[in-house]
C-alpha cells in the first residue's frame, strides 16, 4: 500500500512523460490510498488539460470516473492537529502535509515527484525511481 500523490494518479490516468512509470507503479502496488482532497486536485489538473483543449470534456469526465472508481474506498480524512502539526515543522503547503500526514499515519510511504516534500519529509516521501527500484514490478 502506498500513499499517491495526485501527481501519480495524474500521471496513471493522462498522457504524460511519466505514465510509464505510473503503470509500473501501479503493477508493483495497485493499493493506493489519498486524502479525500486528491478529487479536487485531480479535477485541477483536468482543468489545466480541458483548458490547453488536450482533452475534451467528455474526455476529462470519463477520467474523473475512471479516477474516483479507482480510488474508491481508499480515501482518508485527516485529523486537524496531525497536518497543522506538520505545516508548522515545514514550508510544504496544507495540501501537501495532508499527504504527509497520511503516510505517517499508515506508516506507508508517500509516492511524489514533489521536490519540497522529498527534501522535507525523507523518512515518509519518496519519488517514483526509489519506490520502483525498492519495488520492481513481476513479469506476466
Amino acid at each position: 500500500m502506498i500513499v499517491a500523490d495526485t501527481n501519480i494518479i495524474s500521471y496513471l490516468l493522462l498522457p504524460t512523460e511519466r505514465s510509464d512509470s505510473a503503470d509500473a507503479i501501479y503493477q508493483a502496488d495497485p493499493d493506493w490510498v489519498a486524502p479525500l482532497l486528491w478529487k479536487s486536485e485531480f479535477r485541477s489538473v483536468l482543468a489545466l488539460y480541458l483548458r490547453k483543449q488536450i482533452i475534451t470534456l467528455d474526455k476529462a469526465l470519463l477520467l474523473q470516473e475512471s479516477a474516483e472508481s479507482m480510488m474508491a474506498d481508499s480515501e482518508f480524512e485527516l485529523p486537524s492537529p496531525q497536518v497543522l502539526a506538520l505545516i508548522n515543522q515545514s514550508s510544504c503547503s496544507a495540501y501537501d502535509c495532508e499527504f504527509v500526514a497520511l503516510a505517517q499515519h499508515l506508516n506507508i510511504p508517500l509516492v511524489t515527484e514533489d521536490k519540497k516534500i522529498l527534501r522535507e519529509f525523507p523518512s515518509t516521501a519518496i519519488n517514483i525511481d526509489h519506490f520502483l527500484s525498492r519495488n520492481p514490478t513481476k513479469p506476466d
